[in-house]
């Protein structure tokens, strides 16, 4: 299951998402894409125990802590929160859905395509070098880059490694990028370190017998 929400971003260095269970645990989770870190934010059916995008604050909390540059300056409304959450559970189907090779639903198609034709986030050089967003970026944008990404991803070169975490109790998805391809778990800090325990105390148990 989905961890809950980004907490705060982490130091100098670390990568991915900072994930807070309500158990009160915490772990870093990088999914690869931009579009699987959306779907931490909770998602349809039982996944909305998990939910965060309740107001536009919300969403622009997300993106300033997502794997997107800083300094976006988002303006959100509260219709494009709802794109959001919409968006989202779409992502959800349609990742899951091409893990397990199931033909896409026409409707979470049409809303992911329907997100994509509108004007992604736009960035430009400034006057020093530098990477800077250009003003007006707004909810609609953020939702454009993100459903590109999905397209980029479910089409591209890594479409074969979007896999979900090999813990039973575990739906997080992420997209494996390392070379060999053998990664299984969403975090070695939670599911892996989780089998280890349990693999250690099977081995303990098998030679007590």
């Amino acid at each position: 299951m989905p961890a809950g929400p980004p907490g705060p971003p982490g130091p100098p260095g670390a990568v991915g998402l900072l994930l807070r269970h309500p158990d009160g645990s915490s772990f870093r989770f990088d999914p690869g894409a931009l579009c699987l870190e959306l779907l931490t934010t909770g998602g349809p059916g039982p996944l909305a125990y998990f939910e965060m995008l309740h107001a536009p604050a919300d969403l622009v909390r997300w993106a300033a802590e997502c794997r997107l540059p800083d300094g976006l300056g988002l303006a959100v409304g509260e219709d494009e929160v709802a794109a959001a959450r919409v968006l989202r559970d779409a992502l959800w189907r349609l990742a899951e859905g091409h893990v397990h090779a199931l033909p896409p639903g026409p409707e979470d198609l049409a809303v992911v395509n329907e997100a994509a034709a509108h004007l992604p986030l736009t960035a430009r050089l400034n006057g020093t070098g530098g990477r800077e967003w250009v003003t007006g970026s707004t909810g609609t944008g953020l939702l454009s880059t993100v459903a590109r990404d999905a397209i980029d991803l479910f089409t591209g070169a890594y479409a074969h490694r979007v896999r979900t975490c090999a813990a039973h109790d575990c739906r997080l998805l992420f997209v494996d990028t390392s070379r060999p391809g053998k990664r299984r778990w969403c975090s070695m800090e939670r599911c892996g370190n989780r089998h280890k325990v349990r693999a250690h105390r099977a081995r303990l148990t098998t030679t007590d017998e």
